[in-house]
């Protein structure tokens, strides 16, 4: 068994994690994950109590009782880059010894849920509306560092996805990667389902022009006429992929809520979002609890 050399997993002097600042007790198996540092607060609020604030960085984490349930909530901050961050440092604290800095025998799985916000790309989706992503597609690349990515991905459907949007080989090349099942049915038995795509940036990525022109002008179009297994894709963020694909190699549960504040097909946006986000975030943890 390998023992993981202190430049590759690095641990502050007061025995936690690098960039977390977590100890292996600070978390719960369940954890919530925002991008918004200001949501930690607003998804605690709901704890019936807290035992743990602790902030680095971008990354602040909550952990405290729902339901008589220990939870956690965290944030990652925007983009895959950091996701690749929070879900490995959070698997370390599970599923490495950090004192030994050997793997353990016997293995922890977390329930990772994201809750996001989001825009779609089907004109049938109302704002202030959730979407669960069964589906996510990565135009980030992160999953394409790690071996077995193409064991847990669907590469037919990334085939035709390239050959529908005329992929331009000078891109990353995208990955498709599910959801956990069972957090699917949990949490989102009575949402609309659909395909999540994951961009590495917030405007040209998602196809918004503002000065600089993009050089697929009609890729949102292509895109929200491409189907599979039945599935459309329903809308754009920018952390679910990543998500997704590293507990899929690491064998943890995820799943990605968003509520829907632009419609990108109709032009329109939510005239106020955050009521609706933080009724969608009890909603999770009444769900994720029972």
């Amino acid at each position: 068994m390998r023992r993981i050399p202190e430049s590759e997993l690095i641990i502050n002097h007061d025995g936690s994690i690098f960039h977390l600042h977590l100890k292996p007790e600070d978390i719960a198996d369940t954890i919530i994950l925002v991008g918004d540092q200001d949501r930690v607060e607003v998804v605690s609020s709901f704890f019936e109590s807290i035992e743990l604030k602790k902030q680095n960085r971008e990354f602040i984490t909550h952990t405290g009782t729902f339901n008589g349930k220990r939870i956690s909530v965290v944030s990652t901050g925007i983009g895959t880059d950091n996701i690749d961050i929070v879900v490995n440092e959070l698997d370390a604290l599970v599923n490495i010894d950090l004192t030994t800095r050997f793997e353990k025998s016997e293995k922890k799985k977390l329930n990772l849920i994201r809750i996001g916000t989001s825009g779609a790309l089907q004109e049938d989706i109302p704002v202030d509306t959730p979407v669960i992503s069964e589906i996510a597609i990565g135009f980030d690349g992160l999953l394409n560092f790690y071996a077995g990515r193409n064991k847990i991905t669907h590469h037919e459907m990334e085939a035709n996805f390239k050959n529908h949007l005329q992929w331009n080989p000078q891109l990353t090349a995208p990955y498709f990667v599910d959801c956990s099942n069972r957090l699917l049915n949990k949490i989102g038995f009575d949402m609309r389902k659909g395909i999540t795509i994951s961009a590495p940036g917030f405007y040209g990525p998602q196809g918004r022009v503002l000065r600089l022109p993009i050089q697929d002008a009609l890729i949102n179009d292509k895109i929200s006429s491409f189907t599979a297994q039945g599935l459309k894709i329903t809308n754009y963020e920018m952390e679910c992929s990543a998500i997704y694909g590293l507990s899929k190699l690491m064998e943890h549960d995820a799943v990605t809520v968003c509520c829907i504040i632009a419609n990108r097909m109709r032009k329109e946006f939510s005239n106020d979002y955050k009521p609706v986000i933080k009724e969608l975030i009890l909603k999770i943890l009444q769900r994720v609890t029972a």
